[in-house]
């Protein structure tokens, strides 16, 4: 931000420059187009930085994809992953989703990759994460969501993984779920008027 307000002013210093003086009058369109240019880089400069303060504030959270599916009545349902997904959105959240490799086959009989998952979910491709086959997903959505400082939405407690990602065990760190008459509830912490997360959620 500060070299393209620098050149402005230079550039704005030289077209005064060439007003004032008649002998310099031919340099002044040249001036006028250094304006310009510098304008065009202080507003890409001020938006690139509003672009990285909105992506530094998201709140970022980790869908357990190959879990969630499963939350209603113990059937694998994309749908259920895709609600998920808008409840979350509608509080604000900006969410990731991981698969283990069968989640595909699981669902609809055959292998799905990132760009499949992330058509029937509404999402962009590098939000989806499909892990390779005879990889375990678990260490990856802990990974993702520890590189993002993310919470994890998941059933799963990650017992296994608990000693390489401590976290899992410091309360709401893991946000779980499940459908209750028919509707769906994520204990996520409520904010309570003056800001602060209430102790407990619906």
């Amino acid at each position: 931000m500060i070299v393209p307000l620098v050149l402005l002013l230079l550039s704005l210093a030289g077209v005064a420059k060439t007003l004032s003086d008649p002998v310099l009058a031919d340099y002044r369109l040249l001036a006028a187009l250094a304006v310009l240019a510098s304008l065009i880089l202080l507003a890409k400069g001020y938006a690139a930085r509003r672009s990285a303060l909105a992506e530094a504030a998201r709140k970022w959270i980790v869908i357990d994809g190959s879990n969630v599916m499963h939350w209603n009545d113990g059937v694998p349902q994309i749908s259920t992953v895709r609600e998920v997904v808008r409840y979350l959105a509608a509080r604000g959240y900006t969410a990731g989703v991981v698969f283990d490799a069968n989640a595909g086959y699981l669902l609809d009989g055959r292998y799905r990759h990132d760009r499949a998952f992330g058509r029937q979910l509404g999402l962009p491709e590098d939000r989806i994460m499909v892990v390779p086959k005879g990889t375990p997903a678990d260490p990856t959505v802990l990974t993702v969501a520890r590189d993002f400082g993310a919470q994890v939405v998941s059933n799963d407690r990650f017992r296994d993984w608990a000693a390489a990602f401590p976290e899992v065990k410091h309360p709401g760190h893991l946000i779980r779920g499940e459908y209750r008459a028919g509707k769906l509830w994520i204990d996520l912490p409520q904010a309570e008027p003056d800001g602060r997360a209430a102790a407990t959620a619906g």
